[in-house]
């Protein structure tokens, strides 16, 4: 599963429970808790987040973007921030135009966004950047049917999930703007893979001066890798370091 912004640094997890094991990951963005069924025998599927406090940065934001002129934007903060906004205002279909044009008015975007709104977030100022763009159907009222977006992000990067950060920030201005409620669940697809989140509103909390939620995203996931560390006692640094 695909978390988007929410890269870990590392996890924190007792022995492992049924029906569900709890790991605490710590990420860039703040601390994240997933949930991963446990059989006795083996992890599976699907496997859920609780996200830090997602929330709505803009809405309806004109931006003027070169080649493509006046479009209207949302921002989302949901670890890190997005600007979104459907592939339609661009004269394209997410669903259906080749993905290097996707990805071309969706960079577009993002550097337009980046010239004329300054982002603010609560805690750090390191974390107020926008990631990329998520270009979308338009369908953002709540429906039982999956909507699909795309995800183009860092440098001119595209996710092959719906993205764990986008769909939290989605959810956010959708819980925002009245489209859904608490608990509420929507299905998201990827135009790429066609993979699938789901995406939920949890609990509505404050995060500096915004109103915010928490959102569950639940995907499926598997393994790609493991890792080992190892610290000799001879290393002076082995605890870290600080500067003053």
């Amino acid at each position: 599963m695909a978390l988007g912004c929410f890269a870990l640094d590392y996890g924190l997890v007792a022995a492992p429970s049924s029906p569900e094991t709890a790991v605490r990951l710590r990420c860039p963005c703040g601390p994240v808790t997933a949930f991963v069924p446990w059989d006795g025998r083996r992890s599976g599927n699907p496997v859920r987040f609780h996200s830090v406090p997602a929330f709505a940065a803009a809405t309806d934001l004109a931006i003027d973007v070169p080649g493509h002129g006046k479009v209207v934007v949302d921002i989302g903060y949901g670890g890190t921030f997005y600007a979104f906004l459907s592939a339609k205002q661009l004269g394209l279909d997410v669903c259906s135009s080749k993905t290097r044009d996707l990805v071309n008015a969706a960079s577009a975007v993002t550097e337009a966004v980046k010239k004329q709104f300054k982002l603010h977030h609560p805690e750090s100022e390191d974390l107020a950047f926008l990631y990329g763009t998520i270009l979308t159907d338009g369908k953002d009222a709540f429906s039982e049917e999956p909507t699909t977006n795309i995800c183009v992000f860092a440098d001119e990067q595209v996710d092959r999930s719906p993205t764990g950060s986008g769909v939290t920030a989605r959810i956010a201005l959708q819980y925002h703007k009245g489209l859904i409620q608490l608990n509420q669940t929507r299905t998201f697809r990827s135009s790429t893979t066609g993979s699938l989140f789901t995406g939920k509103a949890v609990q509505a909390t404050k995060f500096g001066d915004y109103n915010a939620v928490i959102v569950e995203v639940s995907g499926e996931a598997f393994y790609t890798g493991t890792a080992t560390f190892t610290v000799e006692e001879e290393d002076p640094l082995k605890y870290g370091f600080f500067f003053k």
